[in-house]
């Protein structure tokens, strides 16, 4: 009789059409494929029944949360290996269909069925959120869950990743070389820099997360600011972190959404990372909120993951792992789409600057970061959880590096009556200010 792992490629290969990329160790300790290859895990027959219960991606991302599967090897390489079959062999409901019709395909399904074997369906990790439907979809209150389901796990875990700055969006490096903390220093200032900011202007800080943005602002360049979260783990330790620096009378946090700030105007607004979570239905709304509490002449920043555009945009679909695991109701948009809807609202949009290959080594530093702690990372929060965010910051990494998605600054003015934006006549001589 075979081993688990021969059966497994044998069947692999028979369902895909290829030869698989990467070996397989079974729970047996078989092994089969490819020698030198990076080695796929396959802990637990729970695996297959993930995978034939749940086919596609969510079913490998409950198989991998729940430690079914695993790597052995350079994660990065393997996903590269993989990525064929994981993002651009995705199918949908009439493709899988189509190739259930395929007597062999049938024959390999019943094999898989057999190995499996008790054939019942697994619960999925406890990590796993559920969408509630788009009626409850970028709801205040649907909104306040999905944050609470990202951010609220622990600060003490998300300093073990992010490092002392507590920056959670894309840094801003000189050099591959360059520290972690030194790029998300000059990320910090260059936002500061592009919103022109100047002793006396006053800041609204959208997703200010642990309060970086507001600290560099109000410290480096003199302004008051107003950040708002939906995380209250955020709030509390913003503000702690605004008491030891001393900057009580020059910061304010709060629990609130964007969509409830009425003090305006503001001189400035900075939103770094957080429209990703707006959602397409809810983005022009955004826009124009964040243009009614502007000043003429006062400018946005924008900092936003795009996705690349599709043929068929109606066709569009969340990624399911993403959504179930990381960012809940999280919605990527093409940079072109976001341009259109700011302008819409009223901006103009004054510059865009792309840092894709940034974010890639920004994620490599936290993965690095999180990988060196590997065993606190899970106390801290829960083995599932620390699989989970070491999963999606590799995959992510090479997404950006294989140009699937990208990362924008968008620098958006509020028109005055006289049309004057009041940014310098040569490009980009704003930065050096």
């Amino acid at each position: 009789m075979q081993d688990a792992a021969l059966r497994l490629k044998n069947l692999a290969e028979q369902l895909i059409g290829a030869p698989l990329p990467v070996r397989i160790r079974a729970w047996d300790r078989s092994e089969a494929g490819p020698p030198g290859a990076p080695v796929l895990v396959v802990r637990d027959r729970r695996a297959l029944r993930h995978l034939l219960w749940k086919p596609g991606e969510l079913g490998l991302a409950r198989a991998w949360v729940a430690g079914d599967l695993d790597v052995d090897g350079d994660l990065y390489r393997t996903l590269d290996l993989m990525a064929g079959f994981i993002w651009e062999r995705g199918e949908d409901a009439r493709s899988l269909r189509e190739s259930l019709r395929d007597p062999k395909v049938r024959a390999a399904i019943r094999s898989l069925v057999a190995l499996s074997a008790p054939f019942l369906p697994p619960a999925p990790p406890p990590e796993e959120t559920r969408r509630r439907g788009r009626l409850h979809l970028h709801t205040k209150r649907s909104d306040r869950r999905a944050i609470s389901h990202h951010y609220d796990v622990g600060n003490d875990f998300y300093e073990l990743v992010l490092g002392p700055s507590m920056v959670y969006s894309c840094a801003y490096w000189e050099s591959p070389g360059s520290t972690l903390e030194d790029a998300q220093r000059d990320k910090l200032d260059l936002v500061c820099r592009k919103l022109g900011l100047r002793p006396g202007m006053r800041l609204l800080d959208v997703g200010c997360g642990w309060g970086s943005m507001a600290v560099h602002a109000a410290r480096e360049h003199g302004v008051t600011v107003v950040g708002v979260t939906l995380s209250q783990e955020q709030a509390a330790y913003a503000r702690k972190r605004i008491a030891e620096e001393g900057l009580t009378d020059r910061i304010e946090i709060r629990v609130q959404d964007y969509r409830d700030v009425r003090d305006g105007p503001y001189d400035a607004i900075s939103s770094i990372g957080m429209a990703e979570h707006v959602g397409a239905e809810r983005y022009l709304e955004y826009a124009q909120d964040l243009y009614a509490l502007l000043k003429p002449g006062g400018r946005l920043l924008n900092h936003q993951i795009a996705r690349r555009p599709q043929a068929d945009e109606s066709a569009y679909a969340v990624d399911e792992f993403i959504d179930a695991y990381v960012f809940p109701d999280g919605e990527l948009a093409p940079v072109g789409s976001t341009v259109a809807l700011l302008e819409r609202a009223g901006f103009e949009v004054r510059d865009l600057e792309s840092l894709r290959e940034h974010y890639a080594l920004t994620l490599r530093g936290w993965v690095a970061n999180l990988e060196a702690h590997w065993a606190q990372g899970q106390r801290l929060t829960s083995p599932g959880r620390a699989r989970v965010w070491r999963l999606y910051m590799a995959a992510s990494a090479l997404a950006f590096e294989r140009n699937r998605i990208g990362v924008n600054q968008l620098l958006a003015v509020k028109p005055p009556q006289d049309g004057a934006a009041g940014l310098p006549l040569r490009t980009r001589d704003w930065r050096d200010r």
